[in-house]
């Protein structure tokens, strides 16, 4: 080709673009004179535009060309010894797949590509791997026989680096950490920190591992060479399993009660309690020998187990847990709802924000019931169905009994037949109201008092039908935050445990809040849907990439992610680095 027709030549669409951009901001030419001369339309090349300006804002001659690559002398990588082409046979061997050896071998800081690892397996005569389920990915994590050493957790160093991480769907989760200035509550709260790991990083280490779906932490082979959750918490990589477990005894029941208390300011601060309070027991079973624990009755397992019994607070509205405690004995439990009491009030800005407390019967005693009226609280309870009330309920002529429509959770109604009088029951000394119901699916009749004479019918039952809602989180706590599992030989102290699992969930009930659609998901459906992912990361001089691979929930992730980071792109514990969150071109 002649020299001079090569300059004509703008089949390539790189070089088109270039030379339509430096008409338009070098030569100042007009953008409408520019988009005929290179064959584009007007609102298109507006478009080529402006995304040049967004990127050549973060561009620095340090960095790469937007568009001439710089060629790089020197041979390329070569495994001379081929004790690197062994080590990927020998993980290949595992039945691990070329993301999870990459993931490995940049752990030990073994910089090689994807595509090299692909080349060197496929040369080897290994057949791609067929597509595998989450239970058969996690016996294979768990059945993997070369113990690999992982590298020391340390601070992250200031420097640039790039690495594929398995679990980097959670450094989505950073940018609402500071809008809602939770990273602030952490660093003023008052936890420990150690010479090598401050404040911060211990806490979002806990964090890390609660939010990414680690069932048990003695298995610490399956996350702590994992570098993305590693930067989740301004970390190389996260502690092992004895760290944790020191660091836990290390923290008392008060400062667990002092970080409750600062979160319960800020969720306050962002509307993030109602006027209703909905509050059960759980019970956190113990499957160690030698048990100290009281005997409580477990739900789930529908038995009485040796464990903790726990008490949550949880927000009808939101779902927002508000407050947790784990020194729940049998002598004291019909008092936690005075403690909690004390605790709201001890800690709110208006003592008039909360006006429900909804239980079920056996949560308290009358007497506590009259203490709750005299504080100007109303409650909605349960109350025990005695043979005598059974009898006189199912003596009424039906003309007593008056049919509700009920909106349910799905927005659809229920019809249903109450009937409503006034009685007065022992230690509580003077009239109650009291709603019998049939027609919810009981053989017996549930009966409801609350010391509420104004609200309707109605909005009574449509509120104590949203207790369900709480009892549905423990169960919730209980399976995704593996709080069942206290017998694992890495002891973790539990109301500390109970707290940040406290914490995780209410991240994931903020980001709930922006996921049009998902706000009253699970936090296994969010996680599952959402923030399990991997993701290629870059660490730059000023910011860092995160590019998550293409998922169906991508797009509305980053939707959300984005309207939250703009104000809060620079991470503190990440040397004040932008993070940018963005979806990578694999699946």
């Amino acid at each position: 080709m002649n020299p001079e027709l090569y300059f004509f030549n703008l089949e390539n669409q790189t070089k088109k673009q270039y030379e339509a951009l430096r008409a338009f901001f070098y030569e100042k030419l007009p953008a409408n004179v520019c988009a005929k001369k290179f064959g584009y339309k007007l609102n298109a090349f507006y478009s080529l535009a402006r995304d040049f300006r967004k990127q050549i804002k973060t561009w620095s001659p340090q960095n790469e060309d937007p568009f001439f690559v710089s060629k790089k002398p020197g041979r390329k990588f070569k495994d001379e010894t081929g004790r690197l082409e062994e080590k990927i046979i020998s993980l290949r061997k595992q039945y691990l797949s070329v993301p999870d050896i990459k993931t490995i071998l940049d752990s030990q800081n073994i910089k090689v590509s994807q595509r090299y690892i692909s080349l060197t397996v496929t040369k080897a005569g290994f057949a791609r791997l067929p597509r595998r389920g989450k239970t058969v990915r996690k016996e294979i994590d768990n059945n993997a026989k070369q113990k690999i050493k992982a590298p020391k957790s340390e601070k992250l160093p200031d420097e640039e680096a790039d690495f594929v991480s398995g679990n980097a769907g959670i450094l989505a989760l950073l940018p609402f950490l500071c809008e809602y200035g939770i990273d602030e509550i952490i660093k003023k709260s008052e936890y420990p920190g150690t010479k090598s790991i401050d404040k911060t990083q211990s806490i979002l280490s806990f964090l890390a591992l609660k939010l990414s779906n680690v069932r048990r932490y003695i298995a610490d082979d399956l996350w702590c060479m994992d570098r993305g959750l590693g930067l989740f918490a301004g970390l190389t990589t996260l502690p092992k399993t004895a760290w944790f477990s020191s660091y836990s005894h290390r923290v008392t029941r008060e400062m667990n009660k002092s970080f409750l208390q600062q979160l319960h300011k800020l969720w306050q601060k962002y509307d993030f309690l109602s006027d209703t309070v909905n509050l059960d027991f759980t019970t956190i079973p113990y499957w160690g020998d030698d048990s100290q624990f009281e005997n409580n009755w477990s739900g789930t397992r529908h038995k009485a187990l040796p464990g903790m019994l726990a008490l949550l607070a949880q927000d009808s509205e939101t779902g927002i847990i508000d407050y947790g405690n784990t020194d729940i004995k049998h002598k004291n439990k019909n008092e936690a709802v005075l403690e909690f009491l004390d605790f709201y009030r001890e800690n709110s800005n208006s003592k008039d924000n909360l006006r429900y407390l909804v239980f079920d019967s056996k949560f308290t005693i009358y007497k506590n019931l009259k203490r709750l009226d005299d504080k100007e609280i109303l409650f909605i309870t349960i109350q025990r169905r005695g043979k005598n009330i059974v009898d006189k309920l199912n003596s009424l002529p039906k003309s007593d009994w008056k049919k509700i429509r009920v909106d349910c959770a799905n927005g659809k109604k229920r019809t249903l037949k109450i009937y409503e009088e006034k009685v007065i029951l022992s230690d509580y000394g003077k009239p109650i109201r009291r709603i019998a119901i049939t027609g919810n699916g009981k053989v017996k009749p549930a009966l409801l008092i609350t010391n509420d004479f104004n609200l309707s019918t109605e909005k009574i039952v449509r509120k104590y039908s949203r207790r369900w809602i709480v009892e549905k989180g423990i169960s919730e706590q209980l399976d995704f935050y593996h709080l069942n599992r206290v017998s694992s030989s890495m002891v973790i102290k539990v109301d500390f445990d109970f707290t940040m699992s406290i914490l995780a969930h209410n991240l994931y009930r903020i980001v709930a809040q922006k996921l049009e659609g998902f706000s009253h998901q699970t936090d296994r459906t969010l996680y599952e849907k959402f923030f399990c992912n991997s993701a290629m990361i870059e660490i730059k001089e000023k910011e860092i990439n995160v590019r998550l691979k293409k998922k169906r929930n991508l797009p509305l992730l980053l939707s959300a992610t984005n309207s939250v980071s703009e104000k809060n792109k620079n991470i503190p514990w990440l040397y004040n680095r932008k993070l940018l969150i963005e979806a990578a071109t694999v699946s």
